[in-house]
C-alpha cells in the first residue's frame, strides 16, 4: 500500500499544480504538456501515455464529455466544466484520480452537478470497509446520484488498481447493495462516479477513445484510489 500512496502523492500535487492554471483561454493540450512534465519530474511516469494506444498524459473531458477526451487544441472557456483524469506510475505501482472543475463562473445546474458527483464519491468510499460487499460501495454511489436527479453511466467502470493500472474487480457505480466480492484488508479500488444531467446513455466519438453523453448535456467525473483496511477507507490520492 506505502508504493500505491507515493504515486498517490504525486498525483495530489500534480492537481494542485494544474487548479492554479485552469482559466478561460487555456488549452487542454497545455494542461497535458504541465501534467507529463510535473509527474516525470517527481520520478512517477504518466500512466495513461501510450496505454492501449492512448495518445496523452491526461484525459481532459469537456461539458457533455463523459471520459477520455483527449487533449489537444481546444480551448477552455467561461462556463465550462473539464474532468481531468490522470494516472501515475511509480516504482512498478499505480495511482489514478480524477477531479470535475468549473472554469470561471458556471451554470447553478452545473455546479450541482459536480457537488452531487463529489459527494456521491464521497459516499461510495464510506461503505469502503472489511466485510462489506462491493455492490454496496455501487448502490451508495448511485443512490444519491439518483436521489438528486441525475443518472449514473452504466457501460463504464470504476477498477482495482496496484501492479496494473486495471485490475479486478470493476467497480460499478450502480447496483443492488450486499452483492458481489466481499472486501477485505488490503484490496486498493479505483472509484469512480460518472454522473449525468440527463440520460446515462452515452456513446463513442469517432477517434475511439471520447465517450460523450447520448444527449448532449453535461457530466462529472470523480475518482480517488481507496484501500481497504481494517481501520476503514484510506484515500490514496487526497
Amino acid at each position: 500500500m506505502d508504493l500505491i500512496r507515493r504515486s498517490g502523492e504525486i498525483l495530489v500535487e500534480c492537481f494542485a499544480t494544474i487548479e492554479a492554471l485552469l482559466r478561460p483561454g487555456v488549452t487542454t493540450g497545455e494542461l497535458d504538456r504541465v501534467v507529463e512534465e510535473f509527474i516525470r519530474r517527481r520520478g512517477g511516469v504518466p500512466a495513461f501515455k501510450g496505454y492501449q494506444g492512448y495518445p496523452a498524459s491526461t484525459c481532459t473531458s469537456v461539458n457533455e464529455q463523459v471520459v477520455h477526451g483527449i487533449p489537444g487544441p481546444r480551448v477552455l472557456e467561461e462556463g465550462d466544466i473539464v474532468g481531468i483524469d490522470i494516472g501515475v506510475a511509480r516504482n512498478g505501482y499505480y495511482a489514478d484520480a480524477s477531479r470535475t472543475y468549473a472554469i470561471g463562473a458556471v451554470s447553478g445546474e452545473a455546479r450541482r452537478l459536480m457537488d452531487v458527483t463529489r459527494e456521491a464519491l464521497d459516499r461510495g468510499i464510506d461503505k469502503v470497509r472489511v466485510g462489506n460487499h462491493l455492490s454496496d460501495v455501487s448502490h451508495e454511489i448511485q443512490r444519491h446520484a439518483e436521489a438528486n436527479g441525475f443518472s449514473v453511466v452504466r457501460t463504464l467502470v470504476g477498477h482495482g488498481i496496484g501492479r496494473e493500472m486495471h485490475e479486478d474487480p470493476q467497480v460499478p457505480n450502480f447496483g443492488l447493495p450486499g452483492r458481489g466480492p466481499v472486501l477485505v484488508h488490503g484490496m486498493v479500488l479505483a472509484i469512480e462516479p460518472m454522473v449525468n444531467e440527463g440520460s446515462c446513455e452515452v456513446l463513442t466519438l469517432k477517434d475511439k477513445w471520447t465517450f460523450v453523453t447520448v444527449d448532449g448535456k453535461l457530466s462529472a467525473h470523480f475518482e480517488d484510489t481507496v484501500a481497504v483496511t481494517k481501520d476503514g477507507p484510506v484515500i490514496m490520492t487526497r
